[in-house]
């Protein structure tokens, strides 16, 4: 994830969507006149984010990394670990264009695109949301029913009534689009 999307609520009313910085900024604005907690969601996972709004807001980005002292070289996400393979399969990845490293990213995207891992970690991302923002709403047992059980038009009618924000906010997380 390059830059996940996100989304902040204020109670049931999204005040923001977009990348993380851009949230951030919403919600530091948003905090002082807040009728409830913030709520910030990354929707690749559905997880709540923790944003501490003391400060000004450029002290809020840097508390998560993305403010004025993170800045210079942009923070690529590298982790090095060690990888432990046979030797053909050493010798298979050195024959490859671009070397063992680029091999092995292709294969992994290529792997996290794959219909079955998405639908999981997508339905798991939207409950996760779903039970964070909208857990009180009528009808939240069923629609959690009908979303484990793939029925998406069930589900869809389930939460037609609930408000339009929660609403945008789980096809968003659903489709991976803002």
């Amino acid at each position: 994830m390059d830059n996940p999307l996100h989304s902040a609520f204020d109670g049931h009313r999204r005040i923001a969507t977009g990348p993380l910085a851009t949230v951030a900024a919403a919600v530091h604005a948003a905090s002082a006149s807040a009728d409830l907690p913030l709520l910030v969601f990354r929707h690749h996972d559905g997880a709540v984010v923790d944003i501490d709004t003391r400060g000004s807001v450029a002290d809020t980005l840097e508390r998560l990394g993305i403010g004025a002292a993170a800045r210079g070289r942009p923070r690529l996400g590298v982790v090095a670990r060690e990888v432990t393979l046979l030797p053909r399969h050493w010798e298979w990845l050195a024959a490859q264009p671009g070397g063992a490293s680029v091999v092995l990213r292709r294969l992994i995207d290529a792997a996290r695109r794959d219909d079955a891992g998405n639908r999981r970690a997508t339905r798991d991302a939207t409950y996760r949301f779903m039970s964070a923002i909208a857990g009180d709403l009528p009808g939240f047992e069923a629609a959690a029913r009908a979303l484990f059980a793939g029925d998406d038009a069930l589900f869809a009618t389930l939460i037609a009534d609930w408000p339009e924000d929660i609403i945008a906010t789980l096809a968003e997380i659903g489709t991976g689009t803002p």
